[in-house]
């Protein structure tokens, strides 16, 4: 008798062999997931522990993500003009920055809004869907999604270091 280990498996591991669009659906929200999961738990001093030389702390990250999302989504495919974004629509230098009144929880909700208007731009656009970009002449929503999980992967392992240093957590 032959015995089967189980093997548990993340969201991103289900899509192995689904198409192109399902598996870069799957690793960026599942580094969505890992960089505001690195910021629940944490009390509100904790989040804006700044840890490292730069403005880097685990509210900024998450705070800075929500900008990075509604940039390259909602400005870049969907073409909508900065100003008519609620909230950051850059990800820039401002954006590590968090006023004291913003709880970690105003932020994760800012930040879980920014990701579902993602999706809901991205959801009938085909991969090929190729948009102008002021700097780079033109980008595809394929070239995004790719950007998207290198930028949240980066920032990812920013939030582990910076939660293993403030509590010792680890993992994903």
């Amino acid at each position: 008798m032959t015995t089967v280990q189980r093997v548990d498996l993340f969201d991103e591991d289900l899509a192995r062999t689904a198409g192109e669009r399902e598996v870069l659906e799957a690793f960026l929200d599942a580094h969505r997931r890992v960089t505001v999961d690195k910021l629940r738990g944490l009390s509100e001093a904790d989040a804006r522990r700044r840890l490292v030389p730069s403005l880097t702390t685990p509210i900024g990250l998450v705070n800075h993500l929500a900008g990075v999302e509604r940039n390259w989504f909602q400005h870049s495919i969907a073409q909508r003009p900065r100003q008519e974004i609620a909230g950051d629509a850059r990800g820039g230098e401002d954006s590590w920055t968090v006023a004291d009144h913003v709880t970690i929880d105003d932020v994760i909700a800012a930040f879980e809004e920014a990701c579902a208007e993602s999706r809901r731009i991205a959801a009938d656009l085909p991969l090929d869907h190729v948009v102008p970009h002021e700097r780079l002449r033109e980008v595809s929503l394929r070239w995004v999604y790719v950007h998207m999980i290198r930028e949240h992967a980066r920032h990812g392992g920013h939030a582990d270091i910076l939660r293993e240093q403030i509590d010792g957590a680890t993992g994903a």
